[in-house]
């Protein structure tokens, strides 16, 4: 998945180095390739990356660390990425010739 990139804040901007710290749900959908929806039906269900609400209105924010953090993990989490959890990489298993109802 090719990385999005964001305009970087001017470092006299204290409010460019909160919309650099933190993405809304529309901004963390697209960074993410989903959509809004199924953020927040994940945030629903207690799923997906963290996310919390913050300012006066409480809109939902998620931390970009966060959400780099949560990819690493779906990453390892998954066979096809991490040969460890391969099934196929793992030494067959042979029955022990028993049978069964003798």
């Amino acid at each position: 998945m090719p990385e999005k990139s964001f305009p970087a804040p001017s470092a006299s901007s204290d409010v460019g180095a909160v919309h650099a710290a933190f993405l809304t749900v529309k901004d963390a959908a697209e960074y993410l390739g989903l959509s809004p929806h199924t953020l927040y039906v994940w945030r629903h269900r207690r799923q997906g990356p963290p996310s919390f609400r913050m300012g006066r209105r409480g809109r939902v924010v998620y931390r970009r660390d966060a959400l780099e953090t949560w990819i690493r993990e779906q990453e390892e989490a998954d066979s096809r990425s991490n040969p460890a959890l391969d099934p196929l990489a793992l030494a067959p298993q042979h029955r022990s010739g028993r049978t069964f109802g003798d």
